[in-house]
């Protein structure tokens, strides 16, 4: 399973269990975030592929630490 998200002005590729490194976001370490403005999600049962973005689909995520 993946996604491809938009966080800031970024696009990213994204799958279960993997982490990223991003722009700072407001929340703190160990915080779980939704990522909602997500462009493409694709699974075992298929694809979808929003117009710019997938009604109802949602990426959770949780911050492991900010670097500066």
């Amino acid at each position: 399973m993946y996604a491809v998200v938009t966080i800031g002005a970024e696009q990213l590729l994204v799958q279960e269990g993997q982490e990223f490194l991003v722009q700072k976001l407001p929340a703190e370490d160990g915080a779980i975030i939704e990522l909602d403005k997500v462009s493409l999600f694709a699974s075992d049962s298929g694809s979808k592929v929003g117009a710019p973005f997938v009604e109802g689909a949602k990426v959770t995520a949780t911050v492991v630490g900010q670097d500066r």
